[in-house]
């Protein structure tokens, strides 16, 4: 028999893991409703044809594709022609129908657009939806990436507002103030990489210099600039992105100068007359100005950060774009979120004109760094904050009766479920974490109380149920 695993890149999670896990998504969840946002579940796969070509290169090679039942069936007269399509499918990222026509998702974005298109006459538009749910992708597994992990993502979709932009900046202020994460959201635009395109001479390939500033983060600039040349970019043209990529700016600093880099670019967008550069500055400074008007003094930690290194990979984003990273020296993991706006996507499928923005929250991610920090709260652990001791017969059922008057306090409750040894059941109650054990013998079932042992402090006493219940509560 051979050793149980799961496959590389997935995980199980404990208990314990799980209710930390229910802690961030019931964060999550009421935050995106406090901003109006609709709730929204899309199925696990989708047809093949729905997500190739939406990712770029890369991105298809990564999507999880499913092979169609049957194929061992196949007659003898039919097996040539399924060899040719297994090697057409190893040496392309897009495949046959023969061999599969579906595929696991690799986002929640483009099953979310599919259904607005599909459901379109039934939208109330602006439309708002979050979404909380696994995806997968045939990646490499390594540390904070994973082959199957959640993504939580809200959208609004129907608006050209930059006042979305300004309120998911605010979702994410909010969140991560809530989980106690510091954080550093950084924010650029796609216009803006346009025009750095068209000022070196090339813009026709904002596609090559988004994907290869994108990895800047892994391969840093000698990589880029290897990439760069690879994909024949000229030395002048390379050392033009450079000086103009080269630009971070924390917003807390924007109005606090007279003159700033980011005027400074503005005036090199305007000598050469690069208007698409120039909206996305334009759009980038009025999406600030609204979350001047919306944010809070509460989320300092929670800081925003102009950087033209940022570039979203994804061909789909046309506006301003944003990820997020964890702004701690112990922890050493990439983005925990991000996201953007996307003009025409639905126009993927036929719905032109349709413009829509969103981010996307890294569940996993956010889960590692908040255990490496210690962040999550320490009463989640154990579920239930009370267990009765079980001692059999006429106890037993008084146990359990208290146990029902405890549990209609909206006290979480269990009982030990067998008379056991009394050690044997102080052992689990122990190992599980409780907070306090109550203890039913003889005397307090005569008495009508109960004896109540905190085990953080070790003090017992004998007192009443209502009593009880207040020292719990």
């Amino acid at each position: 028999m051979s050793k149980p695993g799961i496959p590389q890149g997935t995980r199980d999670f404990s208990p314990a893991e799980v209710r930390k896990r229910q802690y961030l998504f019931n964060t999550l969840r009421s935050i995106f409703e406090n901003y109006g946002f609709q709730p929204l579940e899309t199925p696990a796969m989708e047809n093949l044809v729905t997500l190739t070509g939406k990712y770029g290169e890369e991105g298809d090679r990564l999507i999880f594709k499913i092979l169609n039942n049957g194929l061992h069936e196949k007659k003898d007269a039919d097996k040539e022609k399924l060899n040719a399509e297994w090697n057409k499918m190893l040496e392309k990222p897009y495949t046959s129908p023969v061999i599969t026509e579906r595929a696991l998702r690799y986002d929640l974005t483009i099953p979310f657009a599919r259904y607005v298109v599909m459901n379109q006459n039934d939208i109330a538009f602006p439309f708002r939806r979050y979404q909380m749910q696994p995806v997968w992708r045939a990646d490499r597994p390594q540390k904070g990436r994973y082959r199957e992990f959640w993504q939580c993502d809200a959208d609004v979709v129907g608006s050209t507002s930059l006042i979305n932009e300004a309120e998911l900046l605010c979702i994410y202020q909010s969140a991560f103030y809530k989980l106690k994460v510091p954080v550093i959201i950084k924010i650029n635009s796609r216009k803006i990489l346009a025009g750095i395109a068209e000022y070196c001479g090339a813009s026709d390939r904002v596609a090559d210099i988004a994907g290869a500033i994108d990895k800047y983060d892994k391969i840093y600039w000698h990589g880029v600039e290897q990439e760069l040349i690879s994909k024949n970019f000229s030395k002048s043209q390379i050392q033009l992105i450079r000086k103009l990529i080269d630009f971070k700016m924390n917003i807390s600093e924007l109005n606090g100068t007279i003159t700033n880099p980011l005027s400074e670019f503005e005036k090199d967008f305007t000598e050469k007359n690069i208007l698409i550069g120039l909206q996305g500055i334009r759009e980038i400074r009025e999406t600030l100005k609204y979350h001047d008007n919306l944010q809070s003094s509460k989320w300092s930690q929670q800081q925003i950060e102009i950087d033209f290194k940022l570039a979203r990979g994804l061909n789909y984003y046309t506006g301003v774009i944003v990820e997020v990273v964890c702004n701690h020296p112990q922890v050493k993991i990439g983005s925990i979120g991000g996201g953007g706006r996307y003009d025409d996507l639905t126009g993927l499928f036929g719905l032109k004109n349709l413009s829509g923005v969103g981010v996307s929250f890294g569940i996993d991610r956010i889960y590692d760094v908040m255990e490496e920090l210690s962040l999550f709260p320490q009463n989640l652990a154990t579920g239930a904050s009370v267990m009765i001791v079980n001692f059999g017969g006429d106890n037993e059922t008084y146990a359990l009766k208290v146990l029902q008057q405890i549990r209609n306090e909206g006290i979480a409750a269990e009982i030990y479920p067998d008379a056991a040894k009394f050690d044997k059941q102080m052992k689990y109650a122990n190992k599980r974490g409780f907070t306090y054990v109550l203890l039913l013998g003889d005397e307090e079932r005569e008495k009508n109380m109960v004896s109540i042992k905190n085990f953080t402090t070790g003090e017992q006493k004998m007192v009443s149920l209502h009593e009880a219940t207040s020292i719990i509560k």
